[in-house]
């Protein structure tokens, strides 16, 4: 037994180590982008500095992350302003969910049930040297998701720099992980996400760039921002405005469209009757863009759909950039399920206010629809084994949507074996759940 333990220390310890370490110091900058964006500050200057006296605070003195408020004893050492816990616990909260998500991810083991259904055997595979591509992607995310929700509810605004950003680190990581990731035997078929074929790689690439078409035509003028006057009808002191004119601004975010359209169709024509499967670093972007554009337009569609329907604006962009970047993160699957789960958190959330204010006879709290994507985004990956269980009830012919590559490339190279998703590997490693039927 205590050889067990020993040598699970050597080989995680380290890690261990490292990844709280670093989840520190994202707590620590997620402070500041809590702080800046909703005031339109610059992240990078001025440096870190007292709000109260404005002295700068030193890095390895002031400004060392949870230590450094300890050391200072929660005030400031210029002015001796007190400072607010929130800091230290944020980075704290941050650095034990970094590591929360290593042990989910790369130390559960099949007795472990539901935490192994959570990761799976390809995480454990890998291992943090070789999956750290796909650790930091995932932990980018949650890490996003906490500030936009922290920010949207106090503000009802999503800074779109969150989730670009996410989404950006999101294909550059993947893509990574395609050229570093053990492939051979069984492992390749728990590839985390979805990966596409020639066709589904066509469509991202090409309503990828119909993004950029669109975004070059609107900053040169020939598009126009959509709601670009919103500003003039909202009430000082409010943050939300009855705007009049939202139906007729549907028409300019279908224009802006048009080109994205055109490019998932014509994309998925040019590329679709190669025969093969592309290389696997071209799968893993295909879908991880793949799942940027389903997100993305899931939201859109219902933003449009309902602006048109209510006469005013159903959702906000902000929305849609937030699941899209789930989508990049996971593959066009898990946000359509978030976006059906979302509602219900909606739901809940609003029984709870409405019963918690009627009780203190108080005023019911609105909260924006971002955090409710947030909540379902985070739900659904902790509750994989319900999910897995939940469409083997409600649809058993129907298999479920899973990661893995596409039909075998090369069967001679570890860095080039691929399998179909959904094939039934060799490899002895694979493991039985105990109701009988076999599981990744």
């Amino acid at each position: 037994m205590l050889g067990d333990y020993s040598q699970a220390f050597m080989t995680h310890g380290p890690w261990i180590v490292f990844v709280f370490l670093f989840g520190a110091c994202v707590g620590s900058f997620i402070n500041v982008v809590n702080w800046r964006m909703p005031r339109g500050m610059s992240l990078s200057h001025p440096p870190s500095r007292c709000p109260i006296c404005g002295g700068r605070l030193r890095f390895f003195r002031e400004n060392l992350p949870i230590l450094g408020w300890i050391l200072l004893k929660g005030k400031c050492r210029y002015c001796r302003a007190r400072i607010h816990p929130v800091y230290p616990i944020t980075e704290f909260a941050v650095a034990l969910a970094f590591v929360g998500l290593y042990y989910c991810l790369f130390m559960s083991t099949p007795s472990q049930t539901w935490w192994w259904e959570v990761g799976g055997q390809w995480w454990v595979r890998q291992g943090f040297l070789l999956g750290w591509p796909a650790f930091f992607a995932v932990a980018f995310l949650f890490v996003g998701l906490y500030s936009i929700t922290v920010i949207d509810a106090r503000t009802f605004m999503i800074p779109l720099a969150i989730p670009v950003f996410i989404t950006c680190a999101a294909v550059a990581l993947w893509c990574a992980q395609a050229f570093i990731a053990r492939t051979s035997g069984a492992s390749g078929l728990g590839w985390p996400i979805p990966a596409t074929g020639w066709m589904g790689t066509g469509a991202a690439i090409g309503g990828m760039l119909g993004v950029g078409v669109s975004m070059v035509l609107q900053m040169a003028g020939v598009f126009r921002p959509s709601f670009a006057d919103y500003e003039q009808y909202v009430p000082e002191g409010e943050v939300l405005a009855e705007y009049p004119f939202a139906r007729r601004e549907m028409g300019i975010e279908l224009l802006f469209l048009t080109p994205i359209i055109m490019g998932i169709v014509l994309g998925a024509m040019a590329l679709g009757w190669i025969d093969g499967v592309p290389p696997r670093w071209l799968q893993a972007v295909g879908g991880s863009l793949l799942g940027y554009l389903v997100g993305g337009g899931l939201v859109w569609g219902v933003r449009i759909l309902g602006t048109l329907a209510f006469g005013r604006e159903a959702m906000g962009l902000g929305d849609v950039h937030l699941l899209a970047a789930v989508g990049a993160v996971f593959g066009w699957f898990l946000p359509i399920m978030v976006f059906f789960v979302a509602p219900f958190i909606g739901l809940a959330w609003t029984v709870a206010v409405a019963i918690s204010a009627k009780c203190r006879n108080g005023v019911q709290r609105e909260l924006p629809y971002g955090p409710h994507l947030a909540v379902a985004t985070l739900l659904l990956f902790l509750g994989r084994p319900v999910l897995i269980d939940g469409w083997r009830v409600l649809m058993p012919t129907v298999e479920m949507p899973n990661g893995g590559f596409a039909t075998p490339v090369d069967n001679s190279s570890d860095w080039t074996t691929t399998l179909k998703p959904g094939s039934m590997p060799t490899d002895a490693n694979w493991y039985s759940r105990t109701d009988g039927t076999t599981e990744r």
